[in-house]
């Protein structure tokens, strides 16, 4: 996953709503979203090479997120970074006792959202402090949270006037499809080469081998209803869209 944004009680009729993408390598073998047959309270897309999720929620509207963050040069994890968003939703803790319990050595350098009804906490393991989040809106790509890289700066943007048009989705989408780069001059350094920087400054990532797999929208209302829409892609374009709506615990 390499951009969420993310409102968090800031809504008048949604508490939680997120839009984001999720960036990967075509060839990596991936499920769309829907309710997991080992564990029907979770719905997410699922990673089938390790076995994770990049986002999801579950029944009783505790929601996950993660991005890792990116450092070509740092080793990889022990662990697979899709394992903390499942193991946090197939348990019982809360984002805080979870944090608090997590071995984040044991993972590449990622970046964490979780959520129940009451709170929302964001962890990094680059930065290795929990932090419990005040109402507002988010944005997070492969760097520390609210890192202003042009896109994530753009994107929160019309994230924030979107987010208006509920619960009207398109204009959610819309911004999660934008394939526009940035100039040379405004892209980051963050140790790929300068043609990854150039392909990675867009919204929607496009190329043969790599790029945008996933634009997922979700929202909980204030009565619990939880809508999760994804739009699947593959290196030739639109694969797929899934829809799930259910009635929280």
């Amino acid at each position: 996953m390499c951009l969420i944004l993310l409102a968090w009680q800031t809504h008048p009729d949604y508490p939680l709503a997120v839009c984001a993408n999720r960036d990967e390598f075509h060839a990596r073998p991936t499920l769309a979203a829907d309710f997991w047959s080992d564990q029907p309270g979770i719905l997410a897309g699922r990673d089938l090479q390790a076995g994770g999720t990049w986002l999801g929620i579950d029944r009783r509207r505790r929601f996950a997120a993660v991005t890792n963050y990116r450092d070509p040069k740092a080793p990889e994890g022990q662990r697979s970074r899709g394992d903390l968003t499942r193991d946090y939703l197939a348990g019982d803790l809360s984002p805080q006792d979870f944090l608090s319990g997590l071995d984040g050595g044991a993972y590449g350098g990622f970046n964490l959202f979780l959520a129940d009804r009451d709170s929302l906490c964001y962890y990094s393991n680059r930065q290795g402090r929990i932090q419990e989040l005040p109402p507002g809106i988010y944005g997070l790509s492969n760097h520390l949270l609210e890192t202003p890289w042009p896109k994530l700066v753009a994107a929160k943007a019309r994230f924030s006037e979107a987010l208006q048009a509920l619960p009207e989705t398109e204009p959610l989408f819309r911004l999660l499809a934008d394939p526009t780069r940035w100039p040379d001059e405004h892209l980051p350094d963050t140790g790929v080469s300068l043609e990854w920087e150039r392909m990675l400054s867009a919204i929607f990532v496009q190329s043969p081998a790599y790029g945008t797999r996933a634009s997922t929208v979700l929202t909980v209302d204030r009565q619990g209803e939880v809508c999760l829409t994804e739009r699947s892609f593959n290196a030739a374009g639109p694969s797929g869209e899934v829809q799930r709506r259910f009635q929280a615990d």
